[in-house]
């Protein structure tokens, strides 16, 4: 008998969730569930989906990175696509390839999204190139070797108790540069919040000298 798999869309877009409850089911042959970030994980625990499309245009991207964190310790089955990803802001550190089969571009239109979804449903994974993370390297993210200075310098600066907009006029750049620097920095040490990461480094961090 043919089983029906089960996908989600997390996003706060009541259009989109419209449009793609018509669209998918009859295009996909799957069940769609719509979900908003904050209760995700309860529908998860009730209905294992095989596959979570997070709409970033209406998701901030800590939270995705919080949602994306539940999935890979909790749901090893379940694997993620990112639609509406931004090309203005680095958001490179959501994508996993353990668990991220598809990433599409803000401008990608519902044919291209169409077209890569029927491609991983045959089991290949559409992700841009200038995206791809080398998956050789994934297993030795928890070092500490693997921070840049910078991305010490962030964390090191996490310990004085400074604000992202504090850590970013110290160090002379955006707030949403900072941001992507403790993305990537938490990813590397495997925490998921920033009173982690500050624990880790009190531990782990020294100052950093440049």
């Amino acid at each position: 008998m043919f089983k029906v798999a089960n996908w989600m869309l997390v996003s706060r877009s009541h259009l989109l969730m419209d449009l793609l409850t018509v669209r998918w089911p009859q295009e996909f042959l799957v069940k769609l569930t719509c979900a908003q970030p904050g209760n995700m994980a309860d529908f998860l625990a009730v209905q294992k989906c095989s596959l979570v499309v997070f709409d970033l245009s209406t998701i901030d991207l800590q939270q995705t990175y919080q949602l994306q964190r539940v999935i890979e310790r909790e749901l090893a089955e379940t694997k993620t696509v990112f639609i509406n990803f931004p090309k203005q802001v680095d958001a490179r550190f959501l994508i996993n390839p353990k668990t991220t089969l598809g990433v599409f571009y803000t401008d990608a239109m519902l044919t291209t999204l169409g077209k890569g979804l029927e491609s991983i449903l045959k089991g290949q994974s559409v992700i841009p190139a200038d995206l791809r993370v080398d998956s050789d390297n994934l297993d030795n993210e928890n070092d500490i070797d693997n921070l840049t200075i910078r991305e010490r310098e962030v964390l090191q600066a996490l310990l004085s108790g400074n604000t992202n907009l504090d850590i970013a006029n110290k160090l002379f750049v955006s707030e949403s540069t900072i941001k992507t620097h403790l993305y990537r920095a938490f990813r590397k040490i495997g925490v998921s919040s920033r009173g982690q990461a500050i624990a880790w480094a009190q531990t782990h961090v020294h100052e950093v000298m440049v």
